[in-house]
């Protein structure tokens, strides 16, 4: 097959590389995160999702007793990086994906059997955790405030470190 990228108009524009044609692809993985053709995260989503789901149900069946602590410290170290990975690569933008993503911190939270029966808001609010979606948010919102695209000073919000690590301030 042909390769071909998007355009406005022109939907099948080919492309060469040293006189040989390029090959059109599906998806392409790079460093974990999976890249489909349409730009969306449906792939990415899927897999990040799948893994966190699996881990949690290892905690299940491995750990006897999980109280709030120890389930709340699991989740942070094991599954919650897996729904964040590179996530400004991928976030995802359609309400599906996103409700997808935060019902994995729904299972995680109702691990926590004093917690089981109240509401998720009441169990995020008792584990003091925001919602993914919000973090996600709020990820975006520092990245503004140091590029200098808000009228924010970053100091502030945050303690900046002043010595030097390799070569960098």
């Amino acid at each position: 097959m042909q390769g071909y990228a998007y355009r406005k108009n022109n939907l099948k524009t080919k492309y060469e590389l040293d006189g040989a044609n390029l090959d059109e692809v599906i998806e392409e993985r790079d460093l974990g995160v999976i890249i489909q053709n349409d730009l969306k995260c449906s792939q990415q989503c899927s897999k990040a999702i799948k893994t966190a789901n699996r881990i949690l149900c290892i905690i299940k069946r491995t750990f006897t007793y999980l109280d709030s602590e120890n389930v709340l410290q699991l989740y942070k170290t094991l599954v919650r990086p897996h729904l964040e990975y590179s996530v400004q690569a991928w976030i995802p933008y359609y309400r599906k994906y996103i409700d997808l993503i935060e019902k994995v911190q729904r299972r995680a939270t109702k691990l926590i059997p004093s917690l089981k029966n109240t509401s998720y808001q009441d169990r995020l609010t008792f584990l003091d955790l925001t919602t993914l979606e919000t973090r996600r948010g709020d990820l975006i919102e520092v990245l503004k405030i140091f590029k200098g695209y808000d009228d924010l000073k970053p100091s502030n919000f945050f303690n900046l470190n002043s010595t030097v690590t390799r070569d960098h301030s």
